[in-house]
């Protein structure tokens, strides 16, 4: 099995202890021979026990994952309210649900694509869940248009249609099909292409990518569940256990 890129950076430090020569002499004191004992103490003790390199690389790793666990909650906590209760941003499920979920996520994104059924499954068997979607469009000009468009769609009382339908597509997301579907809900193309460029529309999506930056969620799709964040792709279960465990606290 080969060792992973993360693993083998974390893994550089260390060898160069094990394998070069101590530089700073006077630093540490050493004679000239006390260096070369030492070194040669290192490079022998590393070569015969190659384990306390892996040992030492699954402690690294175990440290930096805790605090990375640990800044993205209280950057979580931090942006509680911006997260659950922008009132710019769509809600589907249960509006006064118990639990909230929050969605990152690009319409072109093929592993939001394959999440958006999982998460209308949850929604159907879980009443209490409120999903917050925030339009994070950031796979090119044709998503960030097709989110315009969905924010429309909210400002006329048909997002979660509009949102469903453009995960229904079988084609690729372009502006054309994006109309498309607007006019399909009842919508007309020629208003919904003029109120997409609005500046209040402007500063929703400004306010989306800020959030993300923050939150450090640089892909989609990406779920916030209570002091969680999921990046990816989600299966079923995983949605439902961390929604338990929001439950209780």
């Amino acid at each position: 099995m080969f060792m992973s890129f993360r693993r083998s950076l974390l893994l550089l430090p260390i060898l160069a202890l094990a394998l070069f020569p101590l530089r700073s002499q006077a630093a540490d004191g050493l004679t000239p021979a006390q260096t070369d004992q030492v070194n040669k103490l290192i490079h022998d003790y590393f070569m015969n026990n190659p384990k306390a390199l892996i040992d030492a690389i699954e402690h690294a790793e175990a440290s930096m994952k805790q605090e990375e666990q640990s800044e993205a909650k209280t950057a979580l906590q931090s942006h509680r309210e911006e997260l659950d209760h922008d009132p710019t941003s769509p809600v589907l499920g249960n509006a006064k649900g118990d639990v909230t979920i929050v969605e990152f996520f690009d319409y072109r994104c093929p592993y939001c694509k394959v999440t958006a059924p999982t998460l209308q499954t949850l929604i159907a068997q879980d009443p209490k869940v409120r999903v917050v979607m925030k339009e994070f469009p950031i796979l090119g000009k044709e998503s960030v248009f097709a989110s315009r468009v969905a924010l429309v769609a909210k400002k006329h009382g048909k997002y979660a249609e509009f949102h469903q339908a453009m995960f229904a597509l079988k084609t690729k997301v372009d502006d054309a099909q994006t109309l498309e579907v607007a006019k399909s809900i009842g919508l007309d193309p020629a208003q919904v292409k003029k109120e997409a460029e609005s500046s209040d529309i402007d500063a929703i999506l400004k306010n989306n990518y800020d959030l993300a930056k923050a939150l450090n969620v640089s892909g989609t799709p990406a779920f916030v569940i209570g002091d969680t964040l999921l990046p990816g792709a989600v299966e079923l279960k995983d949605f439902q256990d961390a929604v338990a465990a929001a439950r209780k606290g």
